[in-house]
């Protein structure tokens, strides 16, 4: 019996001890484990921070706080992927412009912007007229204004491009221009998006020579 007592009581003090010791354990564990991940965050504080907020410090104080007021506004907004879109639809809209293609150009252009690029498609083919131009390269591409408007955002770029410009009668022949001789072009291209849209697109509201 006193065998029996005496090895319940070192079972108690032994279990108690041990998991006593688990816990201890377990707890520097886990603080570790914080505290490395506390180290990670501290290392890169910028990993979930937005893309745009790490590229507006070099902007002009007014387009800053319009890109920031748009990125707040819609949080899809990343700068770089913009000027990419841009820089694609600046070209789409040309050669579109050039071919007279009016479907593909009502589907990039506002209201206001399709009129006038259709108007002009319909002289050139009243005249007999066709473009052989060719964007041979932009060479620069940068914010020149940002603004939010109630829901509307407006982004303007300026384009400066390298265009071969050509072009020629009924008959095919070359009346003006050369595809020799590429011309420096500069354009600022406005473009717009209401942020409370579920369509990501950008539409052009506004061209200008820059």
């Amino acid at each position: 019996m006193i065998a029996a007592f005496l090895g319940m009581r070192l079972y108690s003090v032994l279990g108690q001890k041990a998991e006593h010791e688990e816990e201890m354990i377990a707890s520097r564990l886990e603080q570790a484990e914080q505290a490395r991940k506390a180290a990670e965050v501290a290392v890169q504080p910028a990993a979930d921070a937005p893309r745009t907020d790490r590229v507006l410090d070099h902007f002009p104080v007014a387009i800053e706080r319009g890109l920031r007021e748009i990125s707040a506004a819609d949080r899809r907004f990343e700068l770089l992927s913009f000027m990419e879109g841009a820089k694609g639809a600046y070209e789409f809209v040309l050669e579109a412009f050039w071919r007279g293609d009016r479907e593909e150009l009502r589907e990039l252009c506002d209201d206001d912007v399709y009129a006038s690029f259709a108007a002009a498609i319909d002289d050139r083919e009243a005249a007999g007229q066709t473009l052989d131009n060719r964007l041979i390269r932009i060479e620069d591409s940068t914010i020149h204004s940002a603004m939010l408007d109630g829901n509307m955002a407006r982004i303007a770029v300026r384009f400066v491009a390298d265009i071969a410009s050509v072009t020629r009668d009924r008959n095919g022949q070359v009346i003006a221009g050369s595809l020799d001789d590429a011309i420096e072009s500069r354009d600022v291209w406005t473009f717009k998006r209401d942020v409370r849209s579920a369509d990501p697109n950008w539409l052009l509201d506004e061209t200008d020579a820059g």
